[in-house]
């Protein structure tokens, strides 16, 4: 076993606020990478900062801070980061698979911290893990083996987003608020526990107590804690009172959600613990979406999501 140190130059990204930058969609916009363990932490897409150059693609993002400490990732794309992530870059040639390895070496550590309380700034370039001779030979030979990416779906090569319609929450949701349930009061069982996480699907828990469970077929966005992380629920649940629920005025199936879920998470950056998104707030916000005839094209969603690599796997 090694130090972290040893096998990789270790420095804080750039430490930009997510908030001040600015949004682009043109070629030459850079990957934002937050505090987020989905989307191998990407928030967002911004216009090119002034005087700071991105960090190059290929290099292991880190998280130091936030609800799911140390999630990381190897980032395909030229980034720049938020505050508390580390970069690290190898020392020497390490191939994809190499640094896939290490990233899910760095997140076997999570159980030595704490958000908020013991966090990993001071002591993470000391974290032991593996030496490179000691890797698996999958890892050392990049022999990686993929998911299957085979879908039978409809391929929708792009969105053309400038024709899509603002919609009412409220219009398309009946929108409620889950309902507290503390530690004390939980009775350990079969329902998923729904809390304001951003990973497991927003699960953090299995609990018994029914009396506020919710049938499955929902979305769930968590408007404290981890605002805007957006889950398709498909079995009944139970929701914490951090979480709205989203009952569909419309026929909802994994695809649509899918859809629709993504598109949720991407209002994140305009909500923090001061600005919260409230159920009452929710219901009087807009989300853009494809439309025909004035209403939502559902039909579509279905088939764009069906139409992605991986989709079979849902």
């Amino acid at each position: 076993m090694v130090r972290l140190s040893d096998i990789f130059d270790i420095r804080y990204g750039n430490q930009f606020d997510f908030s001040k930058m600015t949004l682009s969609d043109r070629p030459d916009a850079v990957n934002f990478i937050s505090r987020g363990s989905t989307d191998c932490g990407l928030v967002g897409r911004v216009r090119p900062h002034d005087y700071e150059e991105p960090f190059s693609a290929g290099l292991i993002t880190v998280t130091l801070g936030g609800s799911y400490l140390l999630a990381s990732f190897v980032q395909q794309q030229p980034f720049y980061t938020g505050q508390n992530v580390k970069v690290l870059a190898p020392k020497g040639e390490m191939s994809l698979a190499e640094r896939l390895y290490y990233c899910a070496a760095i997140q076997h550590n999570r159980f030595r911290y704490h958000s908020h309380s013991r966090e990993a700034n001071s002591t993470f370039d000391v974290i032991t893990v593996p030496g490179r001779d000691e890797i698996p030979a999958w890892a050392r030979d990049g022999s990686v083996r993929l998911v299957p990416a085979e879908n039978k779906g409809e391929s929708l090569e792009c969105l053309n987003v400038a024709d899509w319609l603002p919609f009412r929450y409220g219009d398309l949701f009946d929108i409620r608020k889950g309902k507290r349930l503390t530690k004390e009061d939980m009775v350990e069982g079969p329902y998923p526990f729904i809390g304001a996480t951003d990973a497991n699907n927003g699960i953090t828990a299995h609990v018994a107590n029914d009396e506020f469970l919710h049938e499955g077929n929902k979305i769930t966005v968590s408007y404290n804690g981890s605002i805007a992380e957006a889950f398709y629920q498909p079995v009944p649940f139970v929701a914490s009172d951090d979480v709205n629920v989203l009952y569909p005025r419309f026929p909802l199936n994994k695809h649509i959600a899918i859809f629709l879920c993504t598109l949720i998470h991407r209002e994140k950056y305009r909500f923090n613990y001061g600005r919260k998104w409230h159920a009452e707030k929710m219901r009087e916000s807009v989300i853009r979406l494809p439309a025909r005839n004035g209403k939502p094209d559902w039909d579509y969603m279905e088939r764009f999501v069906k139409g992605l690599a991986y989709s079979a796997n849902l």
